[in-house]
């Protein structure tokens, strides 16, 4: 069994990549943490510095992910037109132009969904990004191909 589909890159859709991927690190915990300990810190004592140290870490993130996004999906590439993805028992191939390259199903490390995407990590920080947009009425084929190929323990999907 095939299931084809195509995904054109949004800074929306990288964006909420690049979100996820930050603040389910320990650095985004950490710095979401100190973030808000400095502003109940501010609260507790009116110290103007805590204030503006929370403020920095709790909204810095974001705005540099959303900035970054938007370059990312401008100045990549292989953003510019639409990825082809065809998963099979083989793996999952992409394709755009002429160029194709197949992964195949052991070379993932684990498989995640976001509010917005379904995300197929081969690094720990390299993903292959299937927007709900365009996975469309194909989701429930997508995410049982997944998790009938990749180990139970590394399908972390809740659609």
């Amino acid at each position: 069994m095939e299931i084809k589909f195509d995904v054109k890159m949004t800074p929306n859709v990288l964006y909420g990549f690049l979100l996820h991927h930050t603040y389910n690190s320990f650095s985004g915990i950490l710095g979401t943490a100190v973030g808000a300990f400095l502003l109940f810190a501010y609260f507790k004592s009116g110290y103007l510095l805590y204030l503006v140290g929370g403020i920095v870490l709790l909204l810095y993130m974001p705005v540099v992910l959303r900035i970054k996004a938007g370059k990312q999906v401008l100045l990549t590439p292989a953003f510019k037109k639409p990825l082809s993805y065809c998963l099979s028992d083989d793996g999952v191939q992409v394709s755009q132009d002429e160029v194709t390259e197949t992964l195949p199903w052991n070379g993932f490390i684990r498989a995640e969904s976001t509010s917005g995407a379904l995300l197929l990590y081969s690094t720990k920080v390299n993903a292959c990004i299937f927007p709900r947009r365009a996975l469309g009425d194909k989701a429930p084929q997508v995410i049982a191909m997944i998790s009938s190929h990749m180990e139970p323990k590394k399908v972390k999907i809740r659609w």
